[in-house]
């Protein structure tokens, strides 16, 4: 915990995920969180909307949830590599439509509120806010994986703790 009151978490370079067989290792991630322990990685099963791609889970029961979806780049295009970028993979508009309905399991379209393009340590990020449901959505590549970092809340949550949530998904980072 640092002296704000939030504590960062780092995704273990030797955790273990069911990713696909062949791929390299998952390249670290870490977010930040409110503390004391309000916010818990919750366990992750295959049977969940996302199935194996989704990496890590963590919930709030007062603030929301969040969770980690680590997909192949080949399921978008064959020709990024092994050090595949967000933009490569598409701009703002075609990612959010290819994996928006991934994340909140409907079509995206008229729910896009906000949309921004970030570049943090030379890696770039595409942040997007929809509504409904509430989430707000981080999305970069790195390696051979794209990293969706879902950030949610239901409409109480929300209202009450937008600001925590947003500052949870701005912290998102590839490292």
């Amino acid at each position: 915990m640092n002296k704000t009151g939030w504590r960062t978490y780092q995704r273990p370079e030797d955790k273990s995920g069911g990713h696909g067989v062949g791929w390299s290792p998952i390249i670290p991630y870490k977010f930040s969180v409110p503390a004391p322990a309000e916010w818990n990685e919750v366990p992750v099963s295959i049977a969940d909307l996302g199935g194996t791609e989704i990496d890590l889970r963590f919930a709030s029961p007062k603030e929301g949830r969040l969770f980690v979806i680590v997909a192949p780049v080949l399921r978008f295009a064959d020709d990024l590599g092994d050090n595949a970028t967000i933009d490569r993979i598409g701009t703002p508009e075609k990612v959010i439509s290819a994996f928006g309905p991934e994340v909140i399991g409907e079509n995206v379209e008229g729910k896009v509120l906000s949309s921004q393009v970030a570049e943090h340590e030379g890696r770039t990020y595409y942040q997007f806010e929809l509504e409904p449901p509430h989430v707000i959505i981080t999305a970069t590549a790195a390696g051979n994986r794209l990293y969706l970092f879902n950030v949610t809340g239901n409409g109480l949550q929300w209202k009450k703790h937008y600001k925590d949530l947003k500052r949870i998904a701005d912290s998102f980072r590839v490292v």
